[in-house]
């Protein structure tokens, strides 16, 4: 039985537009944050490799979303990591972390340049305690989905993410995909781990800066195109 209403147009009226006092179990995420002794297991030829890498990842707060009734608040985050001892990008990664207040579900969605997406369901753990979510390949609602290639050679069939918030304020977290690599009977528990701290508190979201009078329209939403051209830009008359 499908827990949603038939009135799927109608949007929820007076939304606090202030998305860090909604997050939920998901504020203590919300800033910018560097790891130093990340951990990652890899699959490769010649048998698994264990890597070290330096993370950074910023997690913003978006105004509200809304599909029909239903209400979100959330992050856009970026993760960038480096391996310790290469100067090249090791991973990249873009998505959103949101919260549905009304149900207490969590999701966040992943994308990469390799040519693969993700979107994973969960919940907060007790007592505030960190979160955990999954996805899994080939699920109607939640799931993984890969290029040709990624599919034939490194299918990916579910991905795990646990996250454990710190006394410090700082957290961690541990990360398993379990992959179907070409050519291998078992499966490849595909494990990456850290462990980050705070170096930058996050901005407010666009429509709380303008219910603040922090911030115009253009200036909160970064629209440079809107401001007005002051009268040194102007052309000059003949």
């Amino acid at each position: 039985m499908v827990p949603f209403s038939d009135d799927i147009f109608t949007e929820p009226e007076d939304v606090d537009p202030d998305t860090l006092a909604n997050l939920g179990p998901l504020r203590p995420l919300a800033g910018v944050w560097e790891g130093r002794k990340g951990v990652d297991l890899n699959p490769k030829a010649e048998g698994p490799e264990r890597r070290e890498f330096l993370e950074r990842i910023e997690m913003q707060p978006i105004d509200p979303q809304a599909n029909g009734p239903q209400l979100l608040y959330g992050l856009r985050y970026h993760v960038h990591i480096v391996a310790s001892d290469e100067d090249t990008t090791f991973h990249d990664q873009i998505g959103y972390w949101l919260w549905e207040p009304a149900t207490g579900l969590i999701m966040q969605t992943l994308a990469i340049p390799r040519g693969q997406v993700a979107l994973a369901r969960g919940h907060a753990k007790p007592d505030g305690a960190g979160l955990v979510i999954r996805a899994e390949r080939d699920t109607p609602g939640y799931g993984i989905c890969s290029t040709d290639f990624l599919e034939w050679a490194f299918r990916t069939d579910s991905y795990d993410l646990d996250v454990t918030f710190d006394a410090d304020g700082g957290w961690s977290y541990v990360s398993t995909t379990i992959l179907q690599v070409r050519g291998r009977t078992a499966p490849f528990r595909h494990v990456d781990r850290n462990s980050l701290t705070k170096v930058a508190e996050p901005r407010p979201n666009p429509s709380a800066r303008i219910a603040a009078g922090e911030a115009s329209i253009a200036d909160a939403h970064g629209f440079v195109s809107m401001i007005p051209p002051g009268p040194e830009s102007s052309p000059s008359e003949s």
